[in-house]
C-alpha cells in the first residue's frame, strides 16, 4: 500500500509532532507544524475552489511555504507547478497560461514576474499568506486524492525546445521513499541540505524524499558556497544533494578550509556530468562518501546510482569514477536500447536508457503526442540519454542523444571528449559541441573555461587529446569562453552554445 504526500506526513505529525521537520533561515517547523500549516492552506484551496487537479503555481525560492502548498494540494487533490524563477517574464507567462492555473503564489520580490491581467488570483508569500492560514479552519481534511492523483508539475528546462509540464503523482513519489533509506541512508536523525531549486526534480524531489523519512530538512535560499558551508556548519548537516557546478563553488572557495563540515556523512551528486577530476577533488575536500545519482523529472529522481563503495579514486576501480551506476533493484527496470532495432544493446554498445518503473511520469501535461514519443505502451519510458553497459552491468553515460556529433560517419559522444580535456591542467571546465563542416559534415569544437590566471593553448590541448582519444574524436578548434551558459539544474545549454559558437570549421 502506498501513501500519499498527505498521509505520509501526516503519520510523521502524528507519531514525532515535536521533531524538526523544516530549517529555513531562523525559522523552525516541527512536523505538527508543518502539517497544520499545510491543513489550513487546503481549507484556503478549498474556499477558493482549488481542487480536482486544478493547479496552483508557486514562484519564489526556496522556502518552507513550498512543502506547506504541496501538503495542502496533496489533501485538496490539486496540484502543485514549480516555477522556474530565473526564466524571463515573457517565458514565465507563456508557462503560467499553459498550466491554466486557479491560483499564483508568488514571494513579493518576484511579483514582477507575472501578468497581471491573466485572471489568476495572485497571493504573495509572507505577510499576505500567513494572514490566509491564521484565518483559515484548522479541522482535519477529508480528502479524495488517490495514490494516482497528479500532485507535481514540473516544466522540463527547454534544452530540447519548448518546455514540457512534466506530471508527477502521489504514487510517484511514494515510491521514491524507499529510495530514502536504501540508498541515501536516511532516518530520523538526518539532517538533509535542499540548495537546489524547488521547481526543479532535484530540490522538490530531493527534498521530500528527505522530509517523508521523518528527517530535518534545511532549506537555503541560495547555493552560494558561503551560505552552504555556513548551513552545514550550523545545523551539522549529514546529506546533501548537489549538482556539480555547486559541488566546483564548495571545493573552490577559499572559506572551506576554515568551516567545519566533519558532520557530512553523504553528499549525493547528478543532474549534469561529473568530471573525474572535480570528483577527486571533492571527495578529498569534503571527506565523506559520495553518491553518484542519475534521474531526471520524468522518473521522479533517481532510477540509477553509483554507490559510495564503487568510489575509488586511485584504486583499481578508478575507471567507475565515469560511470552513473547500476539501476536500482527495488524501484526500476532499466535497459540499453539499440536507437534502430529498438532491441536490448550489446555489452559495451552505445545506446538509448530506457526505464520502466512506479516512479515515472503518467505523462506530459496536455501533450499527447509528446507522451506518446515519451512512453511505451508496456510502460517504458525513453530518456533520451545516451550510454552503453559495461560486463559487470554499470551504465556509463555518454550524452543526450540528440548532442551526439557525427564526424566522417562516426559517431562521437561529447561527455567522451569532456571527460578527457577537464583533466588538462589548464581547463576549469569545458564543453563539446558539432559545428557544420564542409568536409566531414559536422566537426568536433571544445569551448573551454581556463583557470584562473592561465591561458589555455589550443595546439596544446587538441594535442593533450589526440594522446588519448581517437583522434576522430579529438576538437578540430577549440575556442576560450568566459562562462558555460547553464540551466537551473547545472546542465549546460548545449543547444545555446551551438547557436552562438557554431561556426563552421574546415
Amino acid at each position: 500500500m502506498t501513501f500519499t504526500f498527505a498521509e505520509a506526513l501526516g503519520d510523521l505529525a502524528s507519531r514525532t509532532p515535536d521533531a524538526t521537520a523544516i530549517l529555513f533561515e531562523e525559522q523552525r517547523l516541527s512536523f505538527a507544524d508543518l502539517h497544520g500549516r499545510g491543513t489550513r492552506l487546503a481549507h484556503v484551496l478549498d474556499g477558493l475552489g482549488v481542487a480536482d487537479q486544478r493547479r496552483v503555481g508557486f514562484l519564489g525560492r526556496n522556502s518552507p511555504a513550498f512543502f506547506e502548498l504541496a501538503l495542502a494540494c496533496s489533501l485538496q487533490d490539486a496540484v502543485l507547478v514549480g516555477l522556474n524563477w530565473r526564466l524571463s517574464r515573457s517565458e514565465l507567462v507563456s508557462i503560467t497560461a499553459d498550466a491554466d492555473l486557479s491560483l499564483l503564489v508568488v514571494s513579493p520580490d518576484l511579483v514582477h514576474l507575472v501578468d497581471a491581467d491573466a485572471g489568476v488570483r495572485v497571493v504573495t508569500t509572507g505577510s499576505e499568506l500567513d494572514a490566509l492560514v491564521a484565518a483559515a479552519d484548522d479541522t482535519p481534511v477529508e480528502t479524495r486524492t488517490r495514490g494516482e492523483s497528479v500532485l507535481l508539475q514540473f516544466y522540463s528546462s527547454g534544452t530540447t525546445g519548448l518546455p514540457k509540464g512534466t506530471l508527477i503523482t502521489n504514487d510517484n513519489l511514494a515510491f521514491t521513499r524507499t529510495s530514502g533509506r536504501l540508498l541515501y541512508g536516511m532516518d530520523a536523525d538526518t539532517v538533509n541540505l535542499v540548495p537546489s531549486p524547488l521547481f526543479h526534480i532535484g530540490g522538490a524531489g530531493y527534498g521530500s524524499t528527505a522530509l517523508t523519512q521523518g528527517g530535518t530538512t534545511v532549506l537555503v535560499p541560495d547555493s552560494d558556497p558561503l551560505t552552504l558551508l555556513g548551513a552545514i556548519e550550523r545545523h551539522g548537516v549529514t546529506h546533501a544533494f548537489m549538482v556539480p557546478a555547486v559541488i566546483q563553488g564548495i571545493v573552490g572557495s577559499p572559506a572551506l578550509r576554515t568551516s567545519d563540515v566533519s558532520s557530512l556523512r553523504l553528499v549525493a551528486y547528478g543532474g549534469a556530468p561529473m568530471s573525474e577530476a572535480l570528483l577527486e577533488s571533492a571527495i578529498a575536500a569534503l571527506r565523506c562518501d559520495f553518491l553518484g545519482v542519475y534521474g531526471m523529472t520524468e522518473t521522479s529522481g533517481t532510477v540509477v546510482a553509483l554507490a559510495a563503495t564503487d568510489h575509488d579514486p586511485g584504486g583499481p576501480r578508478a575507471h567507475l569514477l565515469r560511470s552513473i551506476g547500476k539501476a536500482l533493484p527495488w524501484a526500476c527496470e532499466v535497459e540499453v536500447r539499440d536507437p534502430v532495432t529498438l532491441e536490448a544493446a550489446e555489452v559495451g554498445a552505445v545506446g538509448e536508457i530506457w526505464v520502466r518503473s512506479g516512479q515515472v511520469t503518467p505523462g506530459y501535461w496536455r501533450q499527447p503526442e509528446a507522451t506518446a514519443q515519451a512512453l511505451t505502451a508496456d510502460g517504458w519510458l525513453r530518456t533520451g540519454d545516451a550510454a552503453y553497459r559495461d560486463a559487470d552491468g554499470f551504465l556509463f553515460l555518454h550524452d543526450r542523444m540528440k548532442d551526439m556529433v557525427i564526424t566522417g560517419g562516426e559517431n562521437v559522444y561529447p561527455a567522451e571528449v569532456e571527460n578527457v580535456l577537464a583533466h588538462h591542467p589548464a581547463v576549469l571546465e569545458v564543453a563539446v559541441i558539432g559545428v557544420p563542416s564542409r568536409r566531414w559534415g559536422e566537426s568536433v569544437k571544445a569551448l573551454v573555461v581556463p583557470r584562473p590566471g592561465v591561458e589555455v593553448d589550443a595546439a596544446d590541448l587538441i594535442a593533450f587529446a589526440r594522446d588519448r582519444l581517437a583522434h576522430y574524436k579529438c576538437p578540430r578548434a577549440v575556442e576560450t569562453i568566459e562562462v558555460l551558459p547553464r540551466n537551473a539544474s547545472g546542465k549546460i545549454l548545449k543547444k545555446e552554445l551551438r547557436m552562438s559558437h557554431g561556426s563552421p570549421v574546415s
